[in-house]
């Protein structure tokens, strides 16, 4: 067990925030049962595991990061989906002990082409490209009519508050005091000056869309990773929905277009252009965007990463206690958006409002 690594932050493997799931503790939740395949994702410990020849998926969570009251908002996003024909896992079960939450899915139809590649690899090909926008977009079909409110506050949620506000200076300062363990790690870093500099000018050009994009409970962490495959290349399940909340469409498009596109764990990397077109050709082949959707799609990207880059910052600060991490996090909430105003980042966004010009693909 001492031998598992994680992913990390950067591009090498590193000690996993949480110890391994054991068969034992398996066994406890599912009745008899072994571990087949131990997740490499570091913000939790996830198995593939085997019961009476039937694969299940069993993640476990410290109580501090998902209680069963804080799985169940997106369990609830789950059914849901399931109902309107998505295809997503199955939920089976949540159970606490001790110090930690469990949760229990159907382990899913596909093959995980992605499973030991970083989370925010790029994809293999700009057909798969594709077929997860299209993906994307039929998910989002099926959230149609999800009306539950925002999830409550707790780490890593991928949410939408901040910069879909009409002060969002204001609204950062209600969003970093409910979250005691954020204020804390932010308190070493000047976070309302570089906010002011290299957040809110990008707000300023979001603005006025705002009010033409419709809330939607979302995925939030769309990336080839978190997605199993066909033979034929399409998606088969979308999985992982623990960073979901209602937030927009554009909000989670622009998610996946940042994910999967900008190598941000290796600087200096080219940008995946044909990947970025071909996954927007792909969503709006199923969902065509409105005149505002297509404005709104290039104002959001610089400032979709911004809320979740926060929350990590309160989870590494607070939770796993990482000084480094914390400080990665803090550079990921001012550098993603300072990127955007480089040359590579330039092109991309003007890339997605040419293409949204020119229409449904």
């Amino acid at each position: 067990m001492s031998s598992h690594l994680a992913h990390g932050l950067g591009t090498d493997p590193v000690a996993p925030d949480w110890p391994p799931l054991t068969d034992t503790e398996v066994t406890d939740i599912v009745g008899p049962a072994r571990v087949v395949w131990r997740s490499p994702r570091p913000l939790s410990a996830a198995a593939v595991v085997e019961r009476s020849n039937r694969r299940l998926f069993v993640k476990r969570h410290h109580t501090s990061v998902r209680t069963t009251e804080g799985l169940a908002e997106e369990h609830a996003f789950l059914r849901h989906l399931r109902l309107r024909g998505a295809p997503v896992v199955e939920v089976l079960d949540a159970a606490t002990r001790g110090e930690w939450t469990y949760e229990v899915h159907s382990a899913g139809v596909g093959t995980d082409l992605y499973r030991d590649a970083l989370s925010w690899s790029p994809f293999r090909s700009p057909a798969h490209a594709r077929a997860a926008g299209e993906a994307l977009a039929r998910l989002h079909l099926a959230a149609e009519g999800f009306d539950a409110p925002r999830r409550q506050v707790q780490p890593l949620v991928a949410s939408f508050t901040v910069f879909a506000s009409d002060d969002p200076q204001a609204e950062l300062e209600r969003y970093v005091e409910e979250r005691p363990q954020l204020a804390k790690g932010l308190a070493e870093f000047p976070w309302r000056e570089d906010t002011r500099r290299a957040l809110l000018p990008l707000y300023e050009e979001l603005a006025p869309h705002l009010p033409g994009l419709t809330p939607l409970w979302t995925h939030n962490d769309w990336h080839a990773s978190n997605l199993l495959w066909n033979e034929d290349g399409s998606v088969a399940t979308a999985l992982d929905f623990g960073m979901s909340d209602r937030t927009t469409a554009m909000h989670d498009l622009a998610t996946a277009i940042e994910r999967n596109t900008v190598q941000w764990l290796q600087p200096g990397f080219p940008v995946r252009e044909a990947d970025a077109l071909a996954l927007l050709d792909g969503y709006r082949s199923i969902r065509p965007l409105s005149p505002t959707e297509s404005k709104a799609l290039p104002a959001l990207l610089p400032l979709v990463h911004a809320e979740f880059a926060l929350s990590e910052l309160g989870y590494f600060h607070g939770v796993t206690r990482s000084a480094e991490n914390t400080r990665l996090a803090y550079e990921y909430y001012v550098g993603h958006a300072e990127w955007f105003a480089g040359e590579s980042g330039r092109r991309l966004l003007d890339l997605c409002r040419a293409s949204g010009a020119a229409g449904p693909g």
